[in-house]
């Protein structure tokens, strides 16, 4: 999207200038006439400047941002002095940076939304929105709020199920470091000892070796075959159809497809919840929370309720046409509906999918480590009882 810069005056007659991203000089003149700004010289710049960041910013650092710029606009401080705080005391170097130049695009005329807008890596568009929404009401500092305590319950959900994820996920590694080490380093020893038996080995003797054999003569063609089986996937998942199928067989997966559609429920109901407190209609709400459902069943199924809701119908009906949702969800937000606290409604059906993931990823864990653990006794303790197998029968044949 082209980058035009500007120059104009507010309707109080202030000097304003900035950059902002259209399509063309129409959608822009469309979007400083919704701030109130009458246009004297606009310009296309030649070539936009894209600073790409890495990982240096954690959502947690953004989270904590939000809260602290919040705290200080609730206060009365003028927006630029927070920034110019806020850019001097992150943790990270890399949003130091970026709120810095964030400052220096409101010092020199631009709104917080359209500076933030050019961070779209740091800053996604529900946050844009947000705080555009707050601009226009004369809100800031209540959607401010607002925003941080989205992010951090959002965050908290994210860490709650990668936190109950790292016990089972170190058993397994373990477990298949140890089947390997075992195969490869552990049962040729047993193999070169059985050689001078001059006998027939016992079967599950015979096929313990032969997987030895074969992983100890094609490990590096089993690693290769491994590295292009990921590269592979990571582009099938990237196409559409690919994206639209993997996430199909993961909401019908056993057990972890319920607590990802819990997930997934959570995170609409928070973000749409929060979207229209704060002012945002609910297509341009219901159009930036499919961009963050993150599944893509999920996100085709609130885009077809977009289309329907255009047409003159409730958010209700088409929600529930998809099948996504379940029937309490859509009930109680037919209820918000025609008692009109929808937002109301939403975020308490958030806090009751926040305690249904808890309760999801509690029963999962305790389903998964017990399996783990009666797989690695028999795995293990098969290889060792077909190693010693052979034993026991020439023990049997001296008696």
């Amino acid at each position: 999207m082209p980058l035009f810069e500007y120059k104009g005056k507010t309707a109080a007659g202030t000097m304003v200038s900035g950059q902002l991203k259209a399509r063309d000089k129409v959608e822009l003149d469309r979007m400083l006439r919704r701030k109130k700004i009458i246009v004297d010289s606009v310009n296309k710049k030649s070539s936009e400047i894209n600073i790409k960041f890495g990982t240096g910013v954690k959502k947690v650092d953004i989270s904590r941002f939000t809260r602290q710029f919040a705290t200080m606009i609730g206060a009365g401080l003028p927006m630029v002095q927070c920034l110019d705080i806020l850019s001097k005391q992150m943790e990270s170097a890399e949003l130091r940076k970026v709120v810095a130049q964030v400052k220096d695009a409101v010092a020199s005329g631009s709104t917080l939304s359209e500076a933030l807008g050019r961070h779209k890596k740091i800053f996604d568009e529900l946050y844009v929105n947000m705080v555009d929404a707050g601009e226009i009401g004369g809100a800031l500092d209540t959607i401010l709020v607002r925003l941080a305590n989205y992010r951090e319950k959002a965050d908290a959900l994210i860490r709650k199920v990668r936190g109950a994820m790292v016990y089972p996920s170190v058993i397994v590694i373990v477990a298949l470091g140890v089947t390997f080490a075992m195969l490869t380093y552990i049962v040729p020893v047993f193999a070169k000892m059985f050689e001078g038996l001059g006998a027939e080995l016992p079967k599950p003797t015979q096929v313990v070796l032969g997987i030895s054999h074969f992983l100890r003569g094609n490990l590096l063609y089993m690693i290769t075959g491994l590295i292009g089986s990921i590269i592979a996937f990571r582009f099938w998942v990237k196409t559409d159809k690919g994206r639209l199928r993997f996430d199909k067989i993961l909401l019908r997966a056993p057990m972890i497809g319920t607590l990802i559609r819990k997930s997934a429920v959570s995170r609409f109901t928070r973000t749409l919840g929060t979207l229209l407190s704060s002012g945002v209609s609910i297509l341009d709400a219901l159009e930036i929370t499919a961009k963050t459902a993150g599944n893509r069943v999920i996100s085709d199924a609130i885009r077809r309720s977009v289309v329907a809701i255009a047409e003159g119908d409730t958010i209700t009906g088409p929600l529930r046409d998809t099948g996504v949702f379940p029937p309490m969800v859509t009930q109680m937000i037919s209820v918000g509906e025609k008692t009109g606290g929808l937002d109301e409604m939403l975020s308490k059906i958030a806090d009751f999918y926040d305690e249904e993931v808890d309760v999801a990823v509690s029963a999962l864990t305790s389903i998964i480590e017990p399996v783990i653990i009666v797989f690695m006794g028999v795995v293990i303790g098969g290889i060792l009882i077909a190693m010693y197998l052979p034993m026991f029968d020439i023990i049997g044949k001296i008696k």
